[in-house]
């Protein structure tokens, strides 16, 4: 009895003992954890990714400022229609919308580009953190828990989807007005081939990621300037007078050394979509330039975010 009741000390006993904890917990391997964590992580991201994407478009101002952005192509295609002198002074393509209104939503980006959708983005941008800092909800979002690089990723995917809305809205808007108040037809490229509607469609749409992406680095320096301060105004203002100096820095000749580091330097080199056969050239090298800034004020961001106490 006292041998059977012994406690083992063979390693055949050792392994045997052994066996038992291993059958019953099967999830104790290295990966296990993960696999049941992942689901769950994956679930409170995107619960927080549309809960951020509903915030954005929830507010009045939001869809203001895109009622705001909608009121571009209308005034530029009343503006053509009325007047009598359609193709005396201004840019060029004014005279092609009274031939194809299919042109008013690429003359509304085109305007866009410089000041409304800045401006709009800059206002969403700058808002991110600092809104939510000054509403005392900031806090809260981290006890989720959210995670703050989570946060960060959330708010400035957030201002993406903005940006995407904005630029469609401008194009579908044009769209629409110019097909009421213009004729519609086959569309002449700057290369002098034309093209029917369906294939200018797929064009637009080109357009459309092309504008959306350039904001990408304008939003992430918003998102930086909005980790520094608790007064989202201040940090709207800030995004937005960066991006008219970046403009004017980008005009000045004495700069040209600067300017093809500046993130606003080819937001209006579209011009390839434009021809055929299509260029992708301006295109990589935009989305190239506006990543760097992407990653690096990011990291910024996320760099003092993660060292940033929060207080509200």
């Amino acid at each position: 009895m006292s041998q059977a009741d012994a406690a083992p000390t063979g390693p055949a006993d050792q392994d045997t003992s052994a066996e038992p904890t291993q059958t019953a917990v099967p999830d104790g391997r290295p990966g296990a954890a993960s696999d049941t964590v992942r689901p769950d992580t994956r679930s409170r991201t995107f619960a927080l990714l549309g809960s951020e994407i509903g915030l954005v478009f929830r507010r009045w101002r939001t869809w203001a400022m895109l009622g705001a952005l909608a009121l571009v192509p209308i005034l530029i295609a009343v503006a053509v229609r009325v007047s009598s002198r359609g193709s005396d002074g201004g840019p060029a393509f004014l005279s092609d919308i009274t031939n194809n209104g299919l042109f008013v939503g690429f003359t509304a980006l085109t305007v866009s580009i410089p000041l409304f959708l800045p401006l709009t983005i800059g206002v969403v941008s700058g808002d991110t953190v600092a809104g939510e800092a000054s509403l005392g909800t900031l806090r809260y979002l981290l006890v989720a828990p959210s995670g703050r690089l989570r946060l960060i990723l959330v708010k400035f995917a957030g201002a993406t989807v903005f940006a995407v809305a904005a630029c469609l809205v401008i194009v579908l808007v044009g769209a629409v007005i110019g097909a009421i108040l213009f004729p519609i037809g086959p569309v002449t490229l700057l290369s002098g081939t034309q093209v029917d509607g369906w294939s200018y469609v797929g064009r637009a749409l080109l357009l459309v990621a092309y504008v959306a992406m350039s904001m990408l680095g304008l939003s992430a320096i918003g998102l930086f300037i909005s980790t520094l301060t608790s007064v989202p105004v201040g940090a709207m203002a800030a995004t937005v007078v960066l991006a008219g100096a970046s403009q004017i820095a980008d005009a000045l000749p004495q700069l040209d050394w600067l300017h093809p580091y500046l993130f606003s330097h080819l937001w209006l080199g579209f011009g390839d979509l434009l021809r055929f056969p299509i260029s992708f050239d301006s295109f990589g090298q935009n989305a190239l330039l506006q990543l760097a800034y992407v990653v690096v004020f990011g990291a910024f961001a996320y760099a003092r975010f993660a060292s940033k106490d929060i207080l509200s």
